[in-house]
């Protein structure tokens, strides 16, 4: 007997939402809890149904609108990758395409449709092990993590891909806005590299890096001492 041919897929665009709070110094991630089955009361990505009259980057943008209020323009947005695993949603045949967004802001959050909260996580890693945290809520994301669909395969993606261009096209660096010093961007980079920010050397870093990040002036002084030079993305 032939194999059964699937017409009709429903398509959804699965965003992840990258963010930096300056306070902790870690990149954050949204996440929104579910609020009907399946995984109902469980957190997961946003994600929104692909309408018939827009692309796939228009309802990503979408989404953003939807979710959080803010309006952002294409470069801000990166496609990640296509999930089909049949076993990824119960019933209908459901495929998702993956997005990852870089705000460089935190906008205050609300639970939109098919939502019942919607918070920011903070990603972090402890013995080589990554994980989302909000108070005390904490999400590994290994095979045993507790995300909504295959949420955590989804962010485990983004991660691979984000540290696989680190060196050469370090988007990532979006979520810091516009300009950046070097420790702000060794933050960042000391988290997918599952290090401390102390390990990873200024001059070096400055040096290793000094084609894809230039030189555009020096931040306002905050406190005595030499304030520090201000950077962007080539």
């Amino acid at each position: 007997m032939p194999e059964k041919i699937v017409a009709r897929p429903l398509i959804t665009i699965t965003n992840i939402i990258w963010s930096f709070n300056s306070k902790t110094h870690l990149p954050q991630i949204l996440l929104v809890k579910r609020a009907s089955d399946p995984f109902k009361k469980s957190w997961a990505l946003p994600e929104t149904l692909l309408r018939s009259n827009e692309s796939a980057e228009a309802a990503c943008i979408r989404l953003i609108k939807d979710k959080i209020g803010v309006l952002i323009p294409d470069s801000a947005t990166e496609q990640l990758a296509t999930f089909t695993n049949p076993k990824r949603v119960t019933g209908e045949r459901v495929l998702a395409l993956a997005y990852m967004t870089f705000l460089p802001i935190m906008p205050k959050l609300k639970a939109d449709y098919g939502a019942i909260e919607a918070r920011w996580f903070s990603f972090n890693f402890k013995e080589k092990k990554f994980f989302l945290m909000n108070d005390q809520i904490k999400l590994q994301l290994d095979a045993k993590s507790k995300l909504a669909f295959d949420h955590a395969e989804i962010i485990n993606t983004a991660i691979q891909r984000i540290n696989n261009k680190l060196d050469y096209q370090p988007t990532i660096l979006q979520i810091l806005g516009p300009t950046f010093t070097l420790r702000q961007a060794r933050e960042v980079y000391a988290i997918f590299r599952q290090t401390s920010v102390d390990k990873i050397d200024n001059s070096n870093f400055k040096k290793t890096h000094k084609k894809i990040f230039k030189e555009v002036g020096t931040a306002s002084a905050k406190r005595s001492g030499r304030p520090p030079k201000l950077f962007k993305l080539v």
